[in-house]
C-alpha cells in the first residue's frame, strides 16, 4: 500500500473524504495528523453550550504583596532565593510571534528598542535580566525559548549571530510551539492555495505539550529543575526571576502561581 493509499483511508475513516490525495506531500502532512484529538477538540468546542450546568466560580487566593507582613514576605524571599541557587528554575519564554503589528521584519524578539540611549532587542533584553540573576545568585538560570515553524532559524540564527548576547549558550534551548490544522463549523479540513492542509498554532495554552513533544521536559527533569516561570517576548515588566512568587507559591504549597 502505497503512502498516498494509506492516507487516504485515513481520511475515509474520520469522515474527511472531500479532500483527494494526489500528492505525497499531503500523504505526509495527513499521516501526521492525530485525528483522534482533532475530533475531540472539534466536539468540546462545539458540544459544549451555555445550557449545561456550570460549577460555582469563586475567586482565586490572591495576596498583595504590599500589604504583606515584613516577616512573611522576607520568608518567601529566602524560600524563593534558595530554589533558585539550587537550580530549581527555569525559565520560558513564549516567541513564536513574527513582528507585524511593531512593523517589524523578522520574529518579534528581533525588534529593538532604546534603552537609556542604547538600541537593544527584546531578547537582548530578557537575556540581560537573565545575566542579572547570575550575577545574583551565582547560577546560570536554564532558559527555554518557544519558536514557531515561521521564525525558529531566524530566531536561532539571530542569537549565533549575536553569541547569545554574552550568556552561555548551554542554558539556552529554542522548541517549536505546536501546530494544529484548520477545520470549517462542520469540522472538515481546510486546504489551503498550496493543496497542503492550512495549519495555526497552536496557542500558549500548547506550550506544555510542545515542551514535551521537543524533550524539554525531560531535560527539565534530568537537570532537577521543578519550578518553571513563563513569560511572553514582548512583556518587558515581566520580572523573570521573581523569587518572592516562587517563595509565596511554595509556602502555600500551590502549582501554579501568577502576578
Amino acid at each position: 500500500m502505497t503512502i498516498i493509499e494509506e492516507a487516504t483511508n485515513i481520511l475515509n475513516k474520520y469522515n474527511q473524504n472531500h479532500i483527494k490525495v494526489k500528492t505525497n506531500e499531503l500523504a505526509n502532512q495527513i499521516m501526521n495528523i492525530d485525528f483522534k484529538q482533532l475530533e475531540g477538540l472539534f466536539e468540546y468546542a462545539t458540544k459544549r453550550t451555555s445550557a449545561e450546568p456550570i460549577e460555582e466560580i469563586e475567586p482565586v487566593d490572591a495576596i498583595i504583596s504590599d500589604k504583606m507582613e515584613k516577616d512573611e514576605k522576607e520568608e518567601c524571599i529566602t524560600i524563593g532565593e534558595n530554589e533558585v541557587k539550587k537550580g530549581k528554575l527555569a525559565i520560558a519564554i513564549m516567541a513564536g510571534g513574527q513582528g507585524t503589528r511593531l512593523e517589524h521584519n523578522g520574529p518579534k524578539g528581533t525588534f529593538k528598542l532604546e534603552l537609556n540611549s542604547e538600541e537593544k532587542s527584546l531578547f537582548e533584553i530578557i537575556v540581560d535580566k537573565l545575566k542579572t540573576a547570575k550575577k545574583m545568585y551565582n547560577i546560570d538560570l536554564n532558559c527555554y525559548i518557544m519558536t514557531s515553524p515561521e521564525n525558529h532559524n531566524d530566531t536561532v540564527k539571530f542569537f549565533e549571530e549575536n553569541n547569545y548576547f554574552g550568556y552561555s549558550k548551554d542554558y539556552i534551548k529554542f522548541f517549536k510551539q505546536g501546530e494544529l490544522p484548520l477545520l470549517d463549523k462542520n469540522g472538515k479540513l481546510i486546504l489551503g492555495e498550496n493543496g497542503l492542509i492550512k495549519l495555526a498554532s497552536d496557542g500558549n495554552g500548547g506550550i506544555f505539550y510542545s515542551m514535551d513533544k521537543n524533550g524539554i521536559i525531560k531535560d527539565m527533569k534530568n537537570k532537577n529543575i521543578e519550578w518553571l516561570f513563563i513569560g511572553s517576548v514582548d512583556n518587558l515588566l515581566v520580572k523573570y526571576v521573581d523569587v518572592l512568587l516562587l517563595g509565596m507559591a511554595i509556602k502555600k504549597n500551590v502549582k501554579i502561581a501568577t502576578r
